[in-house]
């Protein structure tokens, strides 16, 4: 429960999960003010024991709760301002839900959201909560399908992983159906619909294959993202000759958001970023700036391996991917623009902050 003062959670309280989710299928209804999700979870126990179903939900307006296609009635489940709860499930069962959310008033900026009359999601590190009930931890990993129906006005829907069907719905609106492969927290979640323009261009992986690279901006912008692409194309080159690590999708997307509560994020093939870290005007730009962008593309795509397909088991290790993370864009900045140069930049930085921290 909830309280004023914060509760101190200890890494020496680690349990595994009771329950994991093997997929997840979301359904999107999008609109600004009563969007609905329902959600199909296949979940199997974790181990032998008989806990009951305990799911992390906040902000959400029931609909319908229902256990292999039986409806629960109110007296089977327990809802409450943080949890789904329900004593009795089986070993092996999919669970679906549906709620409603309000992303209009959502003015967190963390779940779904709206930023300049599109709409954006932020999940790491416990925002999903805020969109579907589901155990809102990085150690439950699930492959993930998402359906999205929207206005028309919502040009672009756009989540993780690669495209499988788009068009239109019988209504004049128009949808979009997209898988990721890969097993991922639900923190990697990400979610963009709404009218941007887009950069396009591509990349011949190490083993032959092509990559579809697109940077999504407001309308008129793209000219402004053309050096954020090309750091995006030498991070991935630099990465597949420093470490043999070679892109696993078919498709890799960048969205510039202005209302954005993160310098950037991570998310799986669909990364998010404040629009002032990613888009540069030649007439006003420094180097510095350029430099700052060059650094930040290169480390949210350096996540891909380091914190996307290898992730957290909790959130004690944070600084375990993101060091190493932050390691790997270092070098290549180092790479880029000189080794020692890089390096009295990095410890610059290393004792104007960290060592401060350390002495407060």
């Amino acid at each position: 429960m909830r309280t004023e003062t914060p509760q101190p959670i200890r890494l020496s309280d680690y349990r595994p999960p009771a329950f994991l989710v093997d997929e997840i299928h979301l359904d999107f209804d999008l609109q600004p003010s009563a969007t609905r999700v329902k959600a199909r979870l296949s979940l199997r126990r974790n181990g032998d024991h008989a806990d009951p179903l305990v799911l992390n939900g906040e902000r959400l307006t029931p609909i319908s709760v229902a256990i292999d296609g039986r409806v629960l009635a109110e007296a089977d489940r327990v809802i409450d301002a943080e949890y789904l709860t329900v004593a009795d499930v089986p070993d092996v069962f999919v669970l679906e839900t549906e709620v409603e959310i309000d992303p209009a008033a959502n003015t967190s900026l963390d779940g779904l959201y709206m930023s300049g009359g599109r709409f954006c999601t932020q999940c790491e590190a416990e925002g999903f909560r805020k969109i579907t009930w589901y155990p809102d931890r990085p150690d439950v990993l699930s492959k993930f399908t998402v359906r999205m129906t929207a206005d028309k006005a919502f040009q672009r829907l756009l989540s993780n992983g690669n495209l499988m069907e788009s068009g239109q719905t019988p209504d004049g609106r128009h949808y979009a159906v997209w898988n990721d492969p890969f097993p991922k927290p639900c923190y990697l979640f990400a979610l963009v619909a709404g009218e941007l323009d887009v950069l396009e261009d591509s990349l011949v992986t190490m083993s032959g294959r092509k990559v579809d690279l697109r940077i999504y901006v407001d309308p008129g912008m793209a000219d402004r993202a053309v050096y954020a692409m090309d750091a995006l194309k030498r991070s991935m080159k630099w990465d597949e000759e420093a470490f043999g690590r070679e892109y696993d999708l078919d498709l890799f997307m960048i969205v510039a958001v202005r209302d954005f509560n993160f310098g950037a994020m991570e998310n799986k093939g669909l990364n998010i970023f404040n629009s002032s870290l990613l888009l540069a005007d030649q007439a006003t730009a420094t180097d510095f700036d350029y430099e700052r962008i060059e650094s930040v593309v290169a480390h949210e795509y350096f996540h891909n391996w380091t914190g996307d397909r290898i992730t957290c088991r909790d959130w004690f290790q944070l600084c375990l991917k993101e060091g190493l993370t932050v390691f790997r864009d270092q070098s290549f900045s180092a790479d880029m623009r000189g080794a020692a140069v890089q390096r009295i930049k990095d410890v610059r930085a290393l004792r104007a902050r960290q060592f401060s921290e350390d002495q407060g």
